[in-house]
């Protein structure tokens, strides 16, 4: 009956957050204690309760039991079955009450309201890179620890991300789903797909709500906020310099080693981010993604498309 009264008798000393029965506390208890006592015996992966492991295993046996009666496609529970009718429905339940933007879930629209709050709660002891979630984070904190559950059934590598293993996967199979109709280029995910467009539509959908400049990308939001808030949390031990990620200090720093962690295969020329590596890759490649609209020519990066197109405008 509790169900339908309301009632939440058993409420956690940590957090206060009350719960229907005794066992569900002390499955949310563990959420605060880190403790994970039911593993995969697959991969590894451990989880707060026996049904979430339960759950988890369909990936490794493929079982999709929940079907879309529209289109067909299987999923491994209910509530991915449902998002994908939502978004088939262009549902969006949860509006957020700064922008207006909606989501499918409650929790998309938690992590997306730390776009204007800038809130970070979850921080990590080892480089204090900071996260919206503690999912985010444990999964982080495996990149200190070396461990990667995920691993390729080609070539055995591992991987802390089931989104980069499936990326990685392409190496093997070549496959690219999610072509451009613009360019024609291939992407593995829908995600890089739709960040991919934007160069084509000029599309920001990340704005700054300090002076509304709108960005391709969040994290290129993130770097641009520093400008007006000041911080710069990553500073280099050996010369003090600041810079807003770990990613631009790790780099910085080869600076100081001289050491060039991403070099290419071809000439042997060796670079700070694999970012750059990329960019420079195409020179040999002779990939040039980012088209003119007007001429057609193309370039290697967003930056020279950006150069060029001033030739146009005057």
């Amino acid at each position: 009956m509790r169900y339908h009264t309301g009632e939440r008798p058993h409420s956690c000393s940590v957090c206060g957050k009350g719960f229907v029965s005794n066992s569900q506390l002390d499955q949310h208890m563990r959420s605060h204690t880190g403790e994970l006592p039911h593993s995969c015996s697959v991969c590894g992966k451990g989880f707060v309760s026996n049904s979430q492991l339960a759950l988890h295993m369909r990936y490794h046996t493929g079982e999709r039991p929940h079907s879309c009666s529209v289109c067909g496609k299987r999923f491994v529970n209910r509530s991915e079955l449902n998002k994908h009718i939502m978004v088939n429905k262009k549902e969006r339940p949860h509006s957020c009450s700064v922008c207006g933007k909606g989501f499918v879930l409650r929790g998309q629209l938690t992590q997306h309201m730390s776009i204007h709050t800038g809130e970070r709660t979850h921080s990590c002891s080892v480089c204090g890179k900071e996260f919206v979630n503690k999912s985010n984070l444990i999964r982080h904190v495996k990149l200190h620890k070396g461990e990667r559950p995920l691993s390729c059934s080609a070539c055995g590598k591992g991987f802390v991300y089931s989104y980069i293993l499936t990326r990685h996967m392409s190496i093997h199979t070549g496959e690219r789903p999610h072509s451009c109709s613009v360019c024609g280029k291939g992407f593995v995910s829908k995600s890089n797909f739709t960040r991919h467009m934007r160069i084509h539509t000029g599309e920001r959908p990340h704005s700054c709500s300090v002076c509304g400049k709108g960005f391709a990308r969040f994290p290129d939001l993130t770097n641009h906020m520093s400008i007006h808030t000041g911080e710069w949390p990553h500073s280099c031990n050996v010369c003090g310099q600041g810079f807003v990620t770990s990613s631009l200090l790790t780099q910085h720093k080869s600076i100081h080693t001289g050491e060039w962690p991403h070099s290419c295969n071809v000439c042997g020329k060796g670079f700070g981010k694999g970012s750059a590596l990329k960019y420079h890759m195409r020179i040999h490649t002779g990939e040039r993604p980012h088209m003119c609209s007007v001429c057609r020519n193309g370039f290697v990066s967003s930056s020279h498309l950006k150069r060029h197109m001033r030739t146009h405008s005057g």
